[in-house]
């Protein structure tokens, strides 16, 4: 399915701007909104659609009722619950400390990648690979460019080096030990029909599925931990070899593998 960049229903000089200099830069085409409606040049290019508005950019797959945008999601409470001085059972899987590096392999709305934002500190680095590449240019623009709604976070938004590239191809150009920790949330079916919270993501974001290859690199290029996020009934689990975190009453689980 083709992508078409273009502007608001009310495109002003900046909003065009804008939509040119993304379109030029995702090598997309820049089409004039000419007052027509979003639903009406989706059908007419037959394509997605990346709109420029004034402060953020909104992405509407052909198939989604809603739009993606970016927002912290269900990172909104959980830092809530760090900042009162609990925990997040992503940090105690992880074992994250201050200054730890953190590689999540599946950005996403990056609500993890905040969270390890957050336990990392100032001195730790987090790194997220989005293989979307229009997902990854909203996530940057958000977190770099404060193009969001959500600036509350922007001092660990800004944290997080987004890198336009799929996991795999990432994990082999880096050398061994490079991360403490390397992260996988794998976006698949199971994930997607229970989960409707992430149906706008499921138009821009890629479904990858987990493989031997995969998950072979991540452990070469963790020092501590590489860990996997995925539904509870899950076979990868036992097929990689992870020890699953049973959490009572979740549908997703944790599993991890220790590098040391």
């Amino acid at each position: 399915m083709n992508i078409i960049v273009t502007t608001a229903g009310r495109p002003t000089e900046y909003t065009i701007r804008l939509a040119k200099e993304a379109a030029s830069k995702l090598k997309l085409p820049f089409i004039d909104r000419q007052k027509r409606t979003v639903t009406q040049l989706q059908s007419y290019y037959a394509s997605h659609v990346l709109v420029a508005s004034k402060k953020r950019w909104e992405y509407y797959g052909v198939d989604t009722k809603e739009p993606f945008y970016y927002h912290p999601s269900s990172a909104m409470f959980r830092i809530k619950r760090l900042e009162r001085g609990e925990t997040d059972p992503l940090i105690e899987v992880c074992n994250l400390r201050a200054g730890d590096s953190f590689l999540d392999c599946t950005l996403g709305y990056a609500s993890d990648s905040l969270i390890a934002s957050f336990a990392v500190g100032e001195n730790g680095s987090v790194i997220g690979c989005e293989a979307s590449p229009v997902l990854a240019f909203i996530l940057h623009e958000a977190f770099h460019l404060q193009r969001t709604d959500h600036l509350e976070y922007h001092s660990l938004m800004k944290r997080i080096q987004v890198v336009s590239k799929d996991a795999i191809s990432f994990l082999r150009n880096q050398t061994d030990d490079s991360f403490d920790v390397v992260y996988m949330d794998p976006m698949f079916e199971n994930t997607i029909k229970e989960s409707g919270n992430i149906s706008p993501l499921r138009s821009v974001g890629i479904q990858d599925e987990l493989s031997e290859d995969w998950v072979n690199e991540a452990l070469r290029v963790a020092r501590k931990r590489v860990v996997l996020k995925t539904h509870f009934r899950s076979q990868w689990f036992e097929q990689y070899g992870f020890t699953q975190v049973i959490r009572k009453n979740t549908k997703f689980h944790y599993g991890y593998i220790d590098c040391t």
